[in-house]
């Protein structure tokens, strides 16, 4: 499950995908669960998005 998650696809999907919800959410979702949807959805994007400079990174190094 580690290795799928890691994958460059898996994370870019999980960077976008999850970005474009927390953009749409607060407009869609009323009150204080679309803003703790966009929350939730914007630190899973960031993290996937830190994954994704860390992995380039070290790609550069090696």
């Amino acid at each position: 499950m580690k290795s799928l998650l890691s994958s460059k696809p898996v994370l870019w999907f999980l960077f976008l995908f999850n970005l474009a919800v927390a953009a749409v959410a607060p407009f869609v979702v009323d009150g204080s669960q679309g803003i703790m949807t966009a929350v939730g959805m914007g630190v899973v994007s960031l993290g996937a998005g830190v994954s994704l400079m860390r992995d380039r990174g070290q790609r550069q190094q090696a």
